[in-house]
């Protein structure tokens, strides 16, 4: 796996000590859909964003699903692998430090799959509107791994129930997971990005 097996986009970063995003979009979107977020939450820091590999009706994705919330497991753990080998590679080219995964519906799912998988991938994740991606995941050590969980109050498609047991698997693990319930539905709002600004900047402050 080389990161040329992944469509993406790359911005090296324009401010030093600012931690690179991998950035993972929604079903649907593409290498260019969350570079404007990832703009906004962390200016200057480097973006490396892929697309998914998965095509449900012409609609990109990170993973393969058998129907709304229910996953292909087996795809899951295979695809969160190609992704971290991805990132791997993505990193010795451009001589990047592990990256906060900052992903969306879809590509949150992914993130947290890469956090169980790999975590020695991210340095850390902010998880937008994130379902548990595998029923019976691996003993992760996750040791205070920063995870920023935003849920959606009114979201028909994440129950509560299900965002809540993913913020309780995380912190099981070991990672410092904020998680927040914001009144809204599935699609991102203003409070998302102000919260996720904050978020980062913090994690930053915090590892200088």
């Amino acid at each position: 796996m080389t990161e040329s097996s992944f469509v993406y986009r790359f911005e090296p970063a324009s401010s030093a000590g600012s931690a690179p995003l991998l950035l993972l979009h929604g079903t649907g979107g593409d290498e260019n859909d969350l570079l404007g977020l990832g703009r906004m939450i962390s200016p200057g820091s480097a973006l490396l964003s892929p697309r998914g590999r998965v095509l449900e009706h012409g609609m990109p994705r990170f993973f393969r699903r058998l129907a709304e919330g229910v996953f292909d497991e087996e795809d899951v753990r295979r695809r969160a692998l190609e992704l971290g080998a991805f990132v791997d590679d993505a990193r010795e080219r451009y001589g990047i430090a592990a990256p906060v995964a900052v992903g969306f519906s879809n590509g949150a799912n992914i993130a947290a799959a890469l956090l169980l998988l790999k975590p020695e991938v991210l340095a850390g994740a902010v998880l937008l509107r994130a379902m548990v991606p595998l029923s019976d995941p691996p003993k992760a050590e996750l040791k205070g791994k920063p995870v920023l969980l935003l849920s959606g109050q009114g979201d028909p498609i994440v129950p509560a129930t299900n965002s809540a047991r993913l913020a309780a698997l995380l912190s099981e693990a070991g990672a410092s997971v904020t998680h927040k319930v914001l009144p809204a539905g599935h699609q991102l709002t203003q409070a998302d990005v102000a919260l996720a600004r904050d978020w980062i900047g913090n994690v930053a402050a915090e590892a200088a």
